[in-house]
């Protein structure tokens, strides 16, 4: 778990490099293929960075406003609260801000650059319909998140695979219906269209494969972490199948955010290749995982 923890703090910078390189294939391109020159480049350097930037500080804040996610103190919920704070302490952890959303969905999720500046979010549907050990098992399982630093890589990609999307359709827009002087009849003009057009499809579809299979090795890491740290496997395994027979939607799940929940905050949805473009394992194989623990 250890040698996880830092392996996720190395991807974090990994990822970064990758993704501005990206962005700034992406402006030069642009910028060739408009007859902007440099210009584009620059342009895709400074958002990179500026957007880089925010993911690192403010990107939690977003993935609790887009979630409807309502911060408490111990006296607005002591039975969830406590609940968290005697987890952190089992964990060494320092106390991360409580939020709760009012959905009957069960489901919640971390989030935060690192255990100082963690949040966890709940769904009033798990707080309603788990037991207390269920629900023991939903949050050790986030708060293994925190510890893992999950929460910091997932955060980072979050921001920029919206860049990456933002820079495609701003590079085909322009293809289309762009100034005329980018319709260039010469060899090299017409090569750079054409990669252009290439980079800008599968660009999106690069970052959002990067997204989906870090998303899904770590839900594995972060419930055999809450096993762990409650001692008890069962609680999560059965919180999990509640889930999983419930297969409820959230109101305000998005793509941006649905790998960080805990399960699909899309509910059950039967379509071919499902389980490749899944955020998440399927939820028999992570209670069988689990069932085969002994602690």
């Amino acid at each position: 778990m250890y040698s996880q923890i830092d392996r996720n703090k190395r991807r974090s910078i990994i990822l970064v490099m990758i993704f501005v390189a990206v962005i700034i294939l992406l402006g030069w391109i642009f910028g060739k293929i408009t007859g902007y020159g440099y210009a584009g480049l620059w342009i895709a350097v400074i958002i990179s960075i500026v957007m880089s930037l925010f993911s690192y500080y403010s990107g939690d804040k977003i993935a609790l406003a887009t979630s409807g996610a309502k911060e408490i103190k111990k006296t607005d919920n002591p039975y969830v609260y406590r609940m968290v704070e005697n987890l952190c302490i089992t964990a060494g952890l320092p106390m991360p801000k409580v939020h709760i959303i009012s959905e009957p969905a069960i489901n919640a999720f971390a989030t935060g650059r690192d255990p100082e500046h963690a949040s966890i979010a709940i769904t009033q549907g798990a707080i309603d319909k788990l037991e207390n050990e269920e629900l023991e098992g939903v949050i050790a399982h986030e708060l293994s998140h925190v510890k893992n630093y999950d929460i910091r890589l997932m955060m980072i990609v979050i921001v920029l695979i919206g860049i990456v999307v933002l820079m495609s359709d701003m590079l085909i827009r322009f293809q289309f219906f762009g100034h005329r002087r980018s319709r260039e009849s010469n060899q090299i003009g017409a090569i750079l269209l054409v990669v252009g057009i290439i980079l800008a499809i599968l660009s999106p579809i690069f970052a959002q494969l990067i997204q989906l299979a870090i998303s899904r090795k770590r839900e594995y890491l972060a419930d055999a972490s809450g096993a762990l740290l409650t001692r008890y496997p069962d609680g999560l395994a059965n919180a999990l199948e509640k889930i999983g027979k419930q297969g409820q939607a959230l109101k305000r799940a998005n793509n941006a955010t649905a790998h960080l929940y805990i399960s699909n905050p899309f509910g059950k949805k039967k379509r071919l290749f499902a389980n490749l473009f899944a955020t998440h394992p399927p939820v028999e194989k992570r209670v069988a995982e689990l069932r085969k623990m002994t602690i």
